[in-house]
């Protein structure tokens, strides 16, 4: 069956008509009444810092924030974060207001929005319009980061550390480390870069507006909300990270990230940078601590080798490091305070580069780590044959425009295995499949895989920008605010569908499975946000759930 809503008409009032008498109570009685008019305008209507109407489902339409929240950050505002400890950056992290203080109406786009230049086009330039802060054109043009012509941003493809290209520092490095150059050049190696927002209007934005895999994100007083062994390499240019502070915090929690036998790039200070020489021989020393490997230093830029063996901890160092105790799980990272202690980790030769598959052959292999879950092993055959099977339905029944120049940017909601991220590989797309935090950690799975993805909770905002997909998918949507303990919903479908909104892209698509009581308020929902539905129930037999599509129409609200 089919869903389709028009907005309703605004009420208007009508004239008064011509035989009333006015009498001095009336028009006492009238000034009153104005008065109260005034003054609830002036409580409830949206402004930066201030309350916001609470809008909820039925309501006729959800109404649009101020143009002032074109880039609306929940969790990152600086309105907020002016008023933290600076210490560690805490500042800098995520903070999100408490449940209802988020602003319940439809983030607008800025003036002169168009749909975003299609992939690859969009990797060398973007509409100015889309994002027109040119500050870092400004500042950093002569560095080859971007420059402002007519109506576009371009994106030569240097930087402050790459002033003769990308591609000549990248081919550089693939002198020390085998197939680097390669992998990144040839093999189409999957990268996800994070930064925190800003004073430039966040490179972060920039990099999502050209379809690079990007997150906002800050290495503060937490563990970042990834897996423990997870990257193949890290690198951190003129990242300005100060690694040894803290006790080592920073680089504990690389080492955490680094998937054994992986590589540590770190390009710019402290590397043999003038006036840093004391940070520069801590970081030495800090590394040789944890068995890492120089392999060599050229310029301002040093790369280590992280050993494939388990940790070579405990042993006699000048930094005190030392293992956690076997209660710290190194999977844990959603919210969790970052340690002083290395973790222990399990199947590190299991794991390692060298014996992980190599890419494609990894994508379809279960990993080591899938055991840890109960007939893992199986639930990952099933999950995986069980995606391609829907994606073919996406694709040539619903019309999801999967595989053409309309869908660069997707995420996958609930993503357990990566099962849907995998069926669309061979797509142009990059998928940022998340892992709700109170559910399995199965995102070890997902990077053994070859691909990228982050915890989070669905009760929260995601930590990226306004118009950041091209597609949302979100499978037994229904879980996503439940307790997996007591079954209870934790929050409301309405708040997750706002989040949806936020995060898509005008004229994006959005794809939901759920229950058909989930669903069918999902679908009112949808009609006060201002999206177009499908409530598909008459569907093949592998397709047991129900599943709407949204699709934002409208560039504006």
């Amino acid at each position: 069956m089919g869903l389709l809503s028009s907005l309703p008409p605004h009420r208007r009032g009508g004239a008064l008509s011509g035989g009333w008498q006015w009498s001095f109570l009336d028009v006492v009685s009238a000034v009153f009444l104005l008065a109260v008019v005034v003054f609830l305008a002036l409580v409830f209507t949206p402004r930066r810092g201030g309350p916001l109407p609470v809008a909820r489902p039925g309501d006729a339409a959800v109404p649009p924030c101020a143009a002032s929240e074109v880039d609306l950050l929940p969790c990152e505002d600086p309105r907020r974060s002016s008023r933290l400890s600076r210490e560690m950056n805490y500042y800098r992290e995520r903070h999100c207001p408490a449940r209802g203080e988020t602003p319940a109406c439809l983030v607008p786009p800025p003036s002169g929005y168009r749909i975003p230049v299609p992939w690859p086009e969009s990797l060398h330039k973007i509409w100015h319009d889309n994002m027109p802060y040119g500050k870092i054109a400004e500042r950093k043009g002569h560095q080859g980061w971007m420059k402002h012509e007519g109506s576009y941003f371009i994106f030569p493809g240097g930087g402050t550390m790459f002033p003769d290209g990308a591609e000549q520092y990248i081919e550089k490095l693939s002198q020390y480390v085998a197939s680097f150059g390669g992998f990144l050049l040839k093999e189409n190696i999957m990268t996800l870069s994070f930064a925190p927002r800003d004073s430039h209007k966040s490179q972060i934005q920039f990099a999502l507006e050209r379809g690079i895999p990007a997150f906002l994100l800050m290495l503060g007083t937490r563990r970042l909300p990834f897996p423990a062994q997870s990257f193949d390499f890290v690198h951190c240019s003129r990242c300005l990270i100060p690694f040894t502070a803290y006790n080592g915090s920073y680089l504990i929690e690389v080492d955490r990230l680094l998937r054994p036998g992986g590589h540590l790039i770190i390009s710019g200070p402290p590397v043999r940078w003038k006036k840093q020489e004391k940070e520069w021989n801590e970081l030495q020393v800090m590394a040789g601590a944890l068995c890492y490997k120089l392999i060599t230093v050229d310029g301002n830029t040093a790369i280590w080798k992280k050993p494939a063996e388990p940790s070579c901890l405990p042993n006699e160092n000048d930094v005190g490091l030392d293992l956690c105790s076997t209660d710290d799980d190194p999977d844990e990272a959603w919210y969790f305070k970052l340690n002083k202690c290395v973790c222990k980790v399990s199947m590190v030769e299991e794991i390692a580069i060298g014996s992980i598959p190599k890419w494609p052959d990894r994508l379809s292999k279960p990993s080591a780590r899938a055991s840890l879950i109960n007939n893992g092993r199986k639930l990952f055959e099933v999950d995986s044959q069980k995606w391609v099977k829907r994606v073919s339905y996406y694709k040539n029944s619903l019309g999801v425009k999967l595989g053409t120049a309309h869908i660069r940017n997707v995420m996958d909601m609930n993503a357990f295995f990566g099962g849907f991220a995998a069926a669309i590989v061979t797509d142009p797309v990059w998928v940022m499949n998340v892992v709700p935090a109170r559910k399995p950690l199965t995102l070890g799975v997902i990077y053994d895989r070859g691909l990228i993805g982050v915890y989070h909770d669905w009760c929260e905002p995601f930590s990226t920008y306004p118009r950041t997909y091209d597609l949302l998918h979100a499978d037994a949507i229904e879980s996503l605010i439940s307790d997996p303990i007591s079954g209870t919903n934790r929050c409301d479908l309405f708040d997750v569908m706002l989040e949806m909104d936020r995060i898509l892209r005008p004229e994006g698509t959005a794809v939901m499975r759920g229950s058909p009581d989930v669903i069918e308020k999902a679908a009112q929902v949808a009609r006060s946000i201002r999206w177009n539905a499908q409530n598909i129930s008459n569907i093949s037999s592998h397709l047991s759930q129900h599943l709407m599509i949204p699709r934002p129409a409208n560039l504006a609200v």
